[in-house]
């Protein structure tokens, strides 16, 4: 070990409870975990003892998160990981009579695995994971039929041959879409100019959006105001209170789920402001 033969690459700990250590091997014929564990533990129950009895478990560090993940939820076995690299989190299940020892004591196991990953870990038993896999899936569906106005047959078929969005659809090589067995060059030139026809409009919708501005904190903070609301009205280019006292009970009505009473209560609390002024006066 003092010639850097072995490294310790993250840790985590719950202090005088328990810890994860994740160590690697820069020699390949060195078993990194047997070599910090030692015979029979004795290396690693001393540092046990130092720590008053906190549990250190010795994990085998790998470069693949996914295995990482699987050695750093030890003891605990695990049947499948579904990864979210977007959102940095995994999905991990486990047989349903192991998922308390998964999750461990007040959840012990699972964050001390995620912190020493670096993952967002969710465990889940195999039931509720593919249950979770099944309703992603149908949303996936859905998304495919709507953007791209195809018949369930087709968007499911895009689903099962792992693509995910309409960009996807839109600039993967050609020759990955024409591989597909149900896909002809027709169909294929089809999807993909659907795809590319959607995320221009999407485009544009979203410079409309941003044209139109953010809801000012004067808005945001107002009394009765939500967030979403906020963010509908900025939408439609009230952005400030001085643009909410200008607008008619009539106007507010337009939007889903404001009716008049609540439409002329926000609008009166706008126009608070211009009566203060007037009082000054």
């Amino acid at each position: 070990m003092g010639q850097d033969l072995i490294e310790i690459i993250s840790a985590a700990r719950d202090p005088g409870m328990r810890a994860k250590i994740a160590v690697k091997s820069n020699d390949p014929r060195m078993d990194p975990v047997g070599a910090c564990v030692g015979m029979r533990g004795s290396r690693v129950q001393s540092v046990s003892n130092e720590l008053a009895g906190e549990r250190v478990d010795i994990i085998l560090w790998d470069e693949n998160p996914a295995q990482f993940a699987v050695n750093a939820m030890s003891p605990a076995e695990v049947a499948s990981i579904v990864i979210d690299e977007e959102s940095n989190s995994m999905d991990i299940a486990v047989p349903e009579e192991k998922l308390s020892q998964a999750i461990g004591r007040g959840g012990q196991n699972i964050k001390l695995a995620s912190q020493l990953t670096g993952w967002t870990l969710n465990v889940m038993d195999e039931a509720a994971a593919e249950e979770k896999s099944e309703g992603e899936s149908r949303q996936l569906v859905e998304n495919f039929m709507s953007q791209l106005d195809v018949d369930e047959e087709v968007a499911i078929i895009l689903v099962q041959e792992g693509l995910t969005t309409i960009d996807e659809v839109a600039y993967i090589p050609e020759s990955e879409l024409i591989e597909i067995d149900e896909f002809d060059e027709e169909i294929v030139q089809e999807l993909r100019g659907r795809a590319r026809d959607a995320l221009l409009t999407m485009a544009i919708a979203r410079e409309e959006t941003a044209e139109a501005g953010e809801p000012q904190d004067d808005l945001l903070n107002m009394e009765y105001m939500t967030s979403e609301l906020a963010h509908e009205l900025s939408r439609r280019g009230i952005c400030t209170m001085e643009d909410l006292a200008e607008q008619s009970t009539d106007e507010l009505e337009e939007i889903d789920g404001l009716d008049a009473e609540f439409a002329g209560k926000l609008i009166m609390k706008a126009r608070e402001p211009w009566f203060a002024e007037a009082e000054a006066e």
